[in-house]
């Protein structure tokens, strides 16, 4: 029975995979795995002059926007399935933010993750200015999905940040995570530039521009990158 079970769920994973165009980021993670980490992704903008004000499905005003504290989020991310807790736990130690959204009854329906002060990807530290901020990954719990909360959090946090005087909000997407590209572009995301991370088994780690994009509200394409790393493609569109 266990056995049937498990194969059911490896199914239900591939096929979820395949529905949402993912194939290609499963190989990438799997390849990860064993040492070999080939990784395009985009450095992108995001912002209210960008984003247009996304609708939910219910009442807005039954949600509150707020700042979520460590015990709060210590005891939420206790039941979030294949999470990284101590990852989750150790960046808001380290100074990270936690935005959330709670509901009138009280729960907590989504929240997102934030940097002010200087964030690594892939062995590449990005040190952001006074008014920057680096968006982290997010999350709605299952008694709220299908409501349009990430989005509708996202933009919140767009004006929460511009208030505290952050206009200039950064990103990363996989370039294979197409769930991921397609949840920005519904916000007006930006790519700056596409990059390239190569990590082979933990002793070779570069990364590399591929291209970068011409950036009509003139913010600096590429904030942080290694002067010592030059792009393979310097193409403008």
């Amino acid at each position: 029975m266990e056995k049937d079970k498990g194969r059911f769920y490896r199914l239900k994973w591939f096929w979820n995979i395949l529905r949402n165009g993912l194939f290609w980021f499963g190989l990438r993670n799997r390849l990860a795995n064993i040492g070999l980490d080939i990784d395009p992704y985009y450095w992108e903008l995001e912002g209210l002059e960008l984003a247009t004000a996304p609708e939910i499905k219910g009442d807005p005003g039954a949600f509150k926007l707020e700042y979520l504290s460590l015990e709060e989020i210590r005891e939420l991310s206790g039941h979030i399935h294949g999470l990284n807790r101590d990852l989750l736990l150790s960046g808001i130690e380290g100074g990270q933010k936690c935005i959330g959204l709670r509901h009138a009854g009280g729960k907590i329906a989504a929240y997102m993750m934030i940097e002010t002060r200087a964030y690594n990807y892939k062995k590449r530290c990005i040190t952001l200015k006074p008014n920057e901020a680096y968006l982290l990954g997010m999350y709605t719990y299952e008694d709220f999905r299908g409501m349009n909360l990430a989005p509708y959090l996202r933009y919140k946090s767009y004006k929460l940040l511009k208030d505290e005087g952050r206009d200039r909000l950064y990103s990363i997407t996989a370039y294979f995570n197409k769930s991921s590209l397609k949840f920005k572009r519904k916000l007006g995301a930006k790519h700056l530039s596409l990059q390239l991370y190569i990590g082979l088994f933990n002793k070779l780690e570069r990364n590399f521009v591929i291209k970068r994009y011409r950036d009509t509200l003139q913010v600096p394409a590429d904030p942080g990158l290694p002067v010592h790393e030059e792009p393979l493609l310097h193409n403008r569109n």
